[in-house]
């Protein structure tokens, strides 16, 4: 028992103190199904380009829900995130969920060391820490709040480290870190708050699948990476 618990530890350790940037410079491609009840409904698809110093990651995210045969909710949502030298210095997404837009638009001021965030849901600065909420990076569990990538709005958040645990995914096993990551505010509106389930591989530090429940059971699980 002991035993484990060290060996948990240590993984906490290392990937809280390691630079995940490196992580990613051979990637091209994060590409997530999405599944509600146990049934593929959309998906979310990461691209990733790679320059000398600099990386963009391109987001096209999709899925529809239908009850008896009609549509009750949808997203289809484009983004664009721009790093250089593994710090984010630019976001944009277009968002439109059932027939509402949504949008994000963020640039770093370097003469301030701050984000500039104009989105539908927030207007103003925003410390550097914060991360955009997308599940491609692992960052998201050393964050102390995230910025949401459809809206704008900053949430902040706890993350727990439950255990090591094994999953199958699509036929493949992985060896895995299960993370619990929450709202700290408990006065948000149920279908505002953050509470999700993630599994990490913690050697590469991929996250391999997300789960909540929101109006059913909800997952984001992995299906490629090249």
């Amino acid at each position: 028992m002991k035993k484990s618990i060290y060996i948990l530890l240590f993984f906490f350790i290392a990937f809280k103190t390691h630079s995940y940037e490196n992580n990613y410079k051979d990637i091209s491609l994060i590409e997530m199904e999405i599944l509600r009840n146990n049934q593929v409904i959309g998906h979310s698809k990461y691209t990733f380009e790679h320059s000398d110093d600099k990386m963009n990651v391109i987001n096209d995210t999709q899925f529809e829900v239908e009850l008896l045969g009609v549509k009750i909710f949808s997203i289809i949502s484009k983004s664009i995130e721009k790093y250089e030298n593994g710090k984010l210095v630019f976001f944009e997404s277009n968002t439109l969920q059932n027939k509402k837009k949504k949008f994000v638009n963020l640039m770093y001021n370097e003469k301030i060391d701050k984000f500039i965030i104009n989105g539908s849901s927030f207007k103003g600065e925003a410390n550097t820490d914060n991360i955009i909420g997308n599940w491609w990076n692992s960052k998201i569990l050393n964050s102390n709040s995230q910025i949401s990538p459809l809206s704008g709005s900053i949430k902040k958040q706890s993350v727990k480290l439950l255990k090591r645990e094994k999953i199958e995914i699509n036929g493949k096993n992985y060896q895995t870190l299960r993370f619990k990551l929450k709202s700290i505010d408990e006065s948000l509106p149920d279908d505002k708050k953050l509470n999700f389930d993630i599994w990490m591989e913690p050697h590469k530090e991929i996250i391999i699948k997300v789960s909540y429940e929101r109006m059913g059971k909800w997952e984001y699980r992995l299906k490629l990476i090249k």
